[in-house]
């Protein structure tokens, strides 16, 4: 038969050192018995008292009415595993219940902050916002659009706001290094960057390869000019340089 010091059941059942010296010290869980230099050892009846008294303590039940009970000559130990897993479940059912009462609370608070479906075309006229959309759900498909609509609404205005400025102060830094190589190493940098915010704009929800597109909207500024004071392209000079260095950023990565 197996027996466990204290520093071993201590780590088997999850509980302290310190835990199982008050156990035995109210006699609550005493160890079956103890080496010559005195060290605690305890056996499988030890280790299934254990598991009872940890049971009784999920539930709340004070110590001194664990001792009592699990002492009582009456006790069985089937039947009061039984009467574990019921009241185990019952709290189980309740704490789903409170979780699904706090999610609920969550979405009414957070619906005065996050943001609607108009405030991600915010400054386009309504028109042109459901041609817009439209012509997205032709290219990247229906689904596509609504699972990335979703992940933009699930920031927070201010949330929002930080990644708008984080796009455009890239855009700056990418309009002073428009007379550097595409592929050097400050530019690349700044692409780097731009790539991340817009995966985190996306959230990953592209059905294309993420890489590709990012490729593929680089390529969108230069061939739609619609799209160049939308995202902040103060010329079309920086649409292609952008797209230039975006294009060598991804055959880079995908190399």
């Amino acid at each position: 038969m197996d027996n466990y010091s204290v520093k071993k059941l201590s780590k088997l059942a999850g509980v302290s050192v310190r835990t199982l010296h008050l156990y035995d010290k109210m006699g609550l869980l005493k160890p079956s018995h103890r080496t010559a230099a005195g060290y605690r050892l305890y056996g499988e009846k030890e280790l299934l008292r254990l598991q009872q008294i940890l049971f009784y303590r999920e539930l709340d039940f004070p110590l001194k009415d664990i001792c009592t009970i699990l002492d009582d000559p009456a006790f069985d130990l089937v039947q009061a595993l039984e009467g574990h897993r019921k009241a185990l479940l019952a709290r189980k059912e309740r704490i789903n219940t409170l979780i699904g009462t706090i999610e609920k609370t969550l979405v009414t608070l957070k619906s005065n902050t996050m943001l609607q479906v108009e405030d991600l075309y915010e400054g386009i006229p309504q028109e042109k916002m459901a041609a817009y959309r439209a012509e997205a759900m032709q290219k990247w498909g229906k689904e596509t659009v609504l699972e990335v609509e979703d992940t933009l609404r699930s920031f927070s205005k201010n949330e929002m706001e930080a990644l708008k400025t984080e796009l455009n102060d890239i855009t700056a830094q990418l309009t002073v290094l428009m007379s550097r190589d595409p592929k050097s190493k400050e530019v690349q940098q700044c692409i780097a960057r731009r790539y991340q915010v817009i995966m985190r704009l996306t959230g990953g929800k592209i059905a294309l390869g993420k890489l590709e597109y990012f490729r593929k909207l680089g390529e969108l500024y230069v061939a739609d000019n619609r799209y160049t004071p939308v995202n902040g392209m103060p010329s079309k000079e920086l649409a292609l340089f952008i797209k230039e260095a975006t294009d060598y950023y991804v055959q880079k990565k995908q190399a």
